[in-house]
């Protein structure tokens, strides 16, 4: 049951992802200039959401 969570849970993180490069992609094709600040925020934001992921795999792991 364990396993079925956590593979809800690494869906979500990949939505994530995936919402957040799709952003970044867009932003960076209308706005070449920012695309060095642009992408920071985006490898922060991957990490955090990753962590996410992590997070919800300890908890699977100790129910």
């Amino acid at each position: 049951m364990g396993v079925i969570g956590y593979g809800l849970g690494v869906i979500g993180a990949g939505i994530g992802i995936g919402l957040a490069a799709y952003g970044a992609a867009t932003s960076m094709a209308r706005q070449p200039e920012v695309q060095g600040r642009l992408f920071t925020v985006f490898i922060l934001a991957s990490a955090f959401i990753e962590a996410l992921a992590l997070i919800g795999f300890v908890v699977t792991l100790i129910s």
